[in-house]
């Protein structure tokens, strides 16, 4: 056994070191609005590569948050009508207070 082996030589390799993930900006259950139209990169296999998703303005909630280390971004899967999209944060706002009562389901 190597008694003068270092300590870092366990450490991931693919780590960036000093680099703390962002905080997202959205938060679970927060209702908010797809800036763009929203199209399936093949992550829906039962649906035509580049089928709308979300159009553009859809309202949607956000259901769960990722992490996308190669980015250092959060991932959003947003429920929108019909199906639940991961999104980035410049794909979304957020929806204004009001724009629909907080008790009504978004599906």
């Amino acid at each position: 056994m190597n008694t003068n082996a270092s300590p870092l030589a366990t450490v991931d390799a693919n780590a960036t070191p000093g680099i703390e993930p962002r905080e997202p900006a959205y938060a679970w259950g927060q209702r908010v609005i797809a800036l763009d139209d929203l199209v399936n990169d093949g992550s829906y296999p039962d649906r035509p590569l580049d089928a709308l998703l979300a159009a553009r303005g859809s309202l949607g909630e956000v259901v769960n948050i990722g992490h996308a280390p190669e980015l250092n971004e959060p991932v959003y899967l947003v429920q929108f009508e019909g199906c639940v999209v991961g999104c980035l944060e410049i794909e979304l706002v957020p929806a204004p207070r009001g724009l629909l009562p907080e008790t009504e389901d978004v599906v």
